[in-house]
């Protein structure tokens, strides 16, 4: 048991090494020449590890932000990271968590096969929290392993194929070809924003073309833009906290110069992520025609929510700050309402905010990408409040999964399950 566990946890929750045997496959099955397969493999798993390592760059420095923001404005109440849950999950049901995951991802390349639903989702990390989710709803209504283990890899495996397709329609307009899919648990939330983003605005007025004031207009350059962006929130979050606290944390920097180097730094990590995923797209698109034409015919690769941000970059910056805008409001909200506060944390809120904002403008420019993104930071608010009481029941507080998606089926699975189990 321990060998499978290792087996999914560290191999096939690797993001990286599963895009790379997904390649790796698509390669040998087009027979192409071993020079070829060697490399298109590597530069694959190595374009996905660079944009990872600018993910974890971006991590460490929200969270910096976070740690200032949360002793600033002196609030308490729910993180919600599927990161943070996950942990706590595996911490007790770390076995069954593993087979869901494992069990999980062959029902997807079944189901992909066999449904007209061919996307492969290759987000390994989501698929984790995804079982992770599973396995805590049915644990709070008392299932036993076996069926969670096979009950829940039959939801992972339609899940898979299933949200990415909910996406779909709006993942076209923004990357203008059917190649790739979105492989990142809020589906629901971006074909939300996407939707919104045609109904208030038009996608002729994209945010990457605005027509900024002169002195505005070095905004138009991604990396300054960012950067000036994130240091004044930075700055806010700062002087909030007080110097004392920024140098307990900062390892002694001195506290008006920790937010500068935290800010440019989330910046420069941004653009690692691009990078990465330039790289990862030049080689995973040529090596899924194997894939597609020999094992699942027209199947796509469902890729990680970073793959979006290289078509719209300044959507990612207003999505994020519209995202965070609206669960500022929602914590504030729920604080008059006395019910459990769910604290922004900035690392979800930037990814799925960024995202959010990149499928507005696809269909609704800038407007779509402000509306689009708030909405969504909405939801992003709303989904934890509403998942955390039955995760509480069972002893895992403190955190709550964002995720639209999870949300939905978390809720459906917990409710459904109960009605089952009440009637027999």
């Amino acid at each position: 048991m321990e060998l499978i566990r290792a087996f999914a946890i560290d191999l096939l929750g690797s993001a990286a090494i599963l895009v790379g045997l997904m390649a790796l496959m698509g390669l040998l099955l087009q027979k192409k020449p071993f020079d070829e397969v060697l490399t298109g493999t590597l530069k694959t798993i190595v374009g996905f590890l660079i944009f990872t390592v600018g993910s974890g760059a971006a991590v460490l420095a929200l969270n910096s932000f976070q740690d200032l923001f949360s002793e600033g404005f002196s609030l308490d109440g729910v993180l919600p990271l599927a990161e943070a849950v996950t942990a706590l999950a595996q911490d007790r049901f770390g076995t069954v968590v593993s087979l869901v995951m494992l069990l999980g991802f062959l029902f997807n390349l079944l189901f992909a096969r066999i449904t007209p639903f061919k996307y492969i989702f290759l987000t390994g990390q989501h698929n984790l929290y995804f079982a992770a989710l599973l396995t805590v709803m049915m644990k709070a209504l008392d299932v036993g392993n076996t069926g969670i283990v096979l009950i829940g890899g039959v939801i992972l495996g339609l899940a898979a194929c299933i949200f990415p397709a909910i996406a779909q329609p709006f993942m076209r307009k923004v990357t203008g070809d059917d190649e790739i899919a979105l492989g990142h648990y809020v589906s629901v939330g971006y074909a939300i924003s996407g939707w919104i983003g045609s109904k208030v605005g038009k996608p002729e007025d994209t945010t990457e073309n605005l027509n900024l004031p002169k002195w505005l207009s070095m905004f138009k350059d991604y990396v300054v833009g960012v950067s000036l962006t994130i240091v004044v929130f930075f700055y806010i979050a700062t002087f909030a906290a007080g110097p004392t606290f920024v140098e307990s944390i900062s390892g002694g920097m001195h506290w008006l110069v920790y937010p500068l180097l935290q800010g440019l730094t989330f910046a420069a990590a941004l653009y690692v992520i691009i990078t990465g995923v330039r790289m990862l797209l030049g080689e995973i698109v040529n090596a899924f025609v194997g894939i597609s034409e020999k094992l699942i015919p027209n199947a796509k690769p469902a890729l990680d929510c970073p793959v979006v941000f290289s078509f719209a970059p300044t959507a990612t910056v207003i999505g994020f700050l519209s995202a965070y805008a609206g669960g500022l409001i929602c914590m504030f909200v729920f604080g008059v309402l006395n019910v459990s506060v769910i604290i922004p944390v900035a690392v979800p809120y930037f990814f799925i905010g960024a995202t959010a904002g990149v499928f507005g403008n696809a269909t609704g420019g800038w407007k779509g990408a402000v509306v689009g993104s708030f909405v969504v930071g909405i939801l992003i608010a709303i989904g934890p409040a509403l998942i955390y009481p039955i995760m509480s029941d069972i002893g895992l507080s403190g955190t709550a999964f964002p995720e639209t998606d999870f949300t939905i089926v978390g809720i459906l699975v917990y409710y459904i399950g109960k009605l089952i189990l009440g009637i027999f």
